[in-house]
């Protein structure tokens, strides 16, 4: 209705103030090619705040989808379609993970290294005795080289107490062992191959989070975004990315909950 009030003058003009939540009169107005974008974030306002309140909040929200709408002023939407979507994510989120009976790093190494490379995916995961795994941490890259990529692998399985890293070998074969091994000898390295699409790998490891049976320790918004906004028929050319920290994700949790060759679930 507040349009009918911009009748007058030469250049009519409104201001909209808001919490940008994703709903169609809002992406309506931020698509109009005359819209001007000022966003602010509640850290910004921290002088305005009692401090007690900003610490409790940001501590509660930082990172979930609650908090990337209400304390940076993201619009955070599912893609319809999607293998995961940000309320289920939000609901099986923990703080701390349980003591864990295996500890996996995941490493989706890129094809090539610089600046305009994909991503090196590397994720932790572990699975506890009653069969919930638990995502550590997400320590992707962008446009390192082996020997970088390989050592942060190096330093995530150190960190973490890890038994094992789970490397895909598709590009770069043995290669991809033998850089790892380069950083550390002692490092229990698998070498895992894709021989099918992304999507079918994907789906019996969404199948478990809808089962509520994986849950991620604290936020992981990068990782979390290419979740959320990975279709079946994700193209990445059209996507302009490489969904390289989910890949790293798909590894991790199939090494620990995804019995191989009997078509179905289970932990090891």
């Amino acid at each position: 209705m507040l349009q009918f009030g911009l009748r007058l003058g030469s250049q009519p003009r409104q201001v909209v103030s808001t919490t940008p939540r994703p709903i169609a009169v809002l992406k309506e107005i931020l698509a109009r090619p005359d819209t001007k974008v000022s966003r602010g974030g509640t850290r910004e306002n921290a002088g305005n705040l009692a401090p007690k309140f900003l610490r409790a909040i940001v501590s509660r929200y930082e990172g979930t989808r609650l908090g990337r709408q209400e304390l940076d002023g993201d619009i955070i939407d599912d893609v319809p379609g999607a293998l995961w979507n940000r309320a289920q994510l939000d609901e099986t989120r923990v703080r701390t993970a349980p003591d864990l009976i295996r500890i996996v790093v995941a490493v989706d190494p890129p094809a090539s290294s610089g600046p305009g490379a994909d991503e090196c995916g590397i994720v932790v995961a572990g699975v506890d005795r009653s069969g919930h795994a638990y995502v550590l941490a997400d320590a992707s890259s962008q446009g390192e080289t082996p020997a970088q990529w390989a050592a942060r692998a190096v330093r995530a399985y150190s960190a973490h107490q890890a038994d094992r890293i789970v490397a895909e070998a598709n590009q770069g074969g043995d290669m991809v062992g033998s850089v790892i091994r380069n950083v550390d000898p002692g490092v229990p390295v698998t070498l895992v191959h894709a021989s099918r699409g992304k999507a079918i790998r994907a789906e019996p490891v969404s199948a478990l989070y809808e089962q509520g049976r994986i849950h991620h320790v604290g936020a992981l918004p990068k990782l979390e975004d290419q979740m959320c906004s990975f279709t079946p028929d994700f193209d990445r050319t059209e996507a302009g990315y490489s969904p390289d920290r989910l890949d790293a994700l798909v590894w991790a949790i199939t090494n620990l909950m995804v019995k191989p060759g009997r078509g179905g679930l289970g932990i090891y």
